[in-house]
């Protein structure tokens, strides 16, 4: 299976999941989308207080290796067991999802670019650029809504890891990216073009 490799990143709350599930909504089984943050370290013999206090906005929480492997593994028309992770509690789960082999594989992350092997498999790289201000909101709505966290420690977080780390790591490796889209999930423009270039790999396939 010839498949074609795409990335998606940008900072927290810039629209990254709202483009991908358009994707997805669009072409259906032809297209998987796989998390970055599917592949969170385990975090062996720590509380919960510990575990709450990780830096989940630096690279060292990745199992990026991982990552790699498995999406060689797919590329090489072989099923993989996704890791599943738990945001309420901090922690990979001992459970695992059983994805298989499509013509297009979207990877979403903050830091997906960051990694230079993982990045170099991508046949795309989009970069989702969003004002800070409205990302910041996204961010607290959806883990106070969706994730069961207060607002007062999504705030603390926001200016303890998640804002230094967007700066250090994130914000640098829109530069490796072959298209900017400015707005999210809401660049109509943007996001057209990107399935024209999808439905053209998938009926040559």
């Amino acid at each position: 299976m010839n498949t074609m490799l795409i990335g998606v990143a940008g900072g927290t709350g810039s629209g990254k999941t709202t483009l991908t599930r358009h994707l997805k909504e669009h072409f259906g089984d032809a297209v998987t989308v796989i998390g970055h943050d599917s592949y969170y370290k385990r975090q062996e013999g720590r509380t919960f207080e510990e575990r709450s206090r990780v830096n989940y906005d630096h690279p060292d929480a990745f199992d990026t290796d991982l990552l790699i492997r498995h999406l060689k593994e797919l590329k090489a028309g072989r099923p993989i067991q996704c890791p599943v992770y738990s945001y309420a509690d901090h922690n990979r789960t001992d459970r695992t999802v059983e994805i298989l082999p499509s013509r297009v594989i979207v990877v979403e992350g903050i830091l997906i670019f960051q990694d230079a092997a993982l990045r170099d498999m991508f046949d795309i790289k989009i970069f989702v650029e969003t004002d800070a201000d409205e990302r910041i909101l996204r961010r607290c709505l959806r883990d106070v809504e969706e994730r069961g966290r207060t607002l007062q420690s999504v705030a603390e977080q926001y200016l303890a890891t998640v804002k230094p780390m967007h700066e250090m790591y994130v914000e640098p490796t829109r530069k490796y990216a072959d298209i900017v889209v400015l707005g999210g999930g809401r660049n109509l423009v943007a996001l057209d073009m990107i399935m024209q270039r999808i439905q053209g790999h998938i009926d040559r396939a």
